[in-house]
């Protein structure tokens, strides 16, 4: 018998709430209920971020989509390919070496917390096939894409898609939390023998994944990013071109744009469809949620 979902469902168009539901327990041990306004890890929804984050700089002329990655890291991480660029890493064509390959069964998670972390945890990883040649699911590149804009901006990855992203786009409810302090309102994520997912993910995410969020943000999300309240609009539309993905964000069929990810114990999956305003959000700290409902979420986005 499948376990329970736990976790939310909103489905929205415009100002209309279609669907609102929460199910499950944010805290189990405590009998802490989800909530629709629950905040929960989105994994590599994150990517999302990072990918504005990085346009904006470049829209800005801090950055260009030839930059190569050696040009900002130096001497650091020097088994990257001197060619790789900020669009290939953008686009997952880069063939660096990923730090967390997902066709793998991966080691302990190491306490990732601080860009220095991230850094010695990206070393050591031969490129994979040469920039440009295909597409291959990167996290390394998102972390990467992290390293090159806190260096460009020199401000923190944190406090950049703070004032880059969220608080253009009024998302209140999103920020880098610590894994292992987790505050009130925030969903702890379970494995599925019902230990808690602490020792599976860094302490604090970073550009490839990790950030928390809720539903009602990814419905303020949607509009800011396509108003052009967060990139210019003209880079909108850049991001936004693709076979399947574009600049950070999958492209699953056209005229539909989604964010993604899992996790252990993390599930989030948000689509947008621009020409009807229609947002279909699922989140849920049990990285089995979703199953039959994420296919009946996508449904939402073929009715009339």
């Amino acid at each position: 018998m499948a376990a329970p979902f736990s976790g939310v469902i909103l489905v929205s168009r415009g100002d209309e709430t279609l669907v609102a539901e929460a199910s499950g327990y944010a805290h189990i041990a405590h009998g802490v209920a989800n909530t629709v306004d629950t905040r929960f890890a989105i994994a590599s929804g994150t990517k999302g971020f990072t990918a504005l984050v990085v346009v904006g700089l470049i829209a800005e002329g801090r950055l260009s989509l030839r930059t190569t990655a050696r040009e900002v890291l130096g001497g650091d991480l020097p088994l990257i390919d001197d060619r790789v660029t900020v669009e290939h890493l953008l686009t997952h064509t880069s063939g660096i070496g990923d730090y967390c390959d997902e066709a793998e069964d991966p080691p302990p998670t190491p306490l990732l917390a601080t860009s220095a972390d991230y850094l010695a945890a990206l070393d050591g990883y031969p490129q994979q096939f040469p920039p440009g040649e295909r597409f291959q699911y990167n996290n390394s590149a998102f972390a990467v894409l992290s390293l090159i804009a806190e260096r460009i901006a020199g401000i923190p990855f944190a406090d950049l898609v703070r004032t880059r992203v969220t608080e253009p786009a009024g998302m209140a409810d999103t920020a880098f939390l610590r894994s292992d302090a987790l505050p009130a309102r925030t969903a702890t994520g379970y494995l599925e023998d019902g230990r808690t997912n602490v020792f599976s993910l860094p302490v604090v995410g970073f550009g490839d994944g990790g950030i928390y969020s809720s539903a009602p943000d990814f419905r303020k999300f949607w509009p800011a990013f396509l108003d052009g309240r967060i990139v210019p609009g003209e880079w909108v539309d850049r991001m936004l071109r693709g076979d399947g993905y574009g600049l950070g964000f999958w492209l699953p069929r056209p005229g539909v744009v989604r964010l993604e990810g899992g996790d252990h114990g993390v599930t989030f999956r948000s689509n947008h469809q621009p020409s009807s305003g229609l947002t279909a959000t699922l989140i849920s700290n049990d990285h089995r949620g979703g199953g039959p409902l994420l296919k009946q979420l996508d449904e939402y986005l073929t009715k009339p």
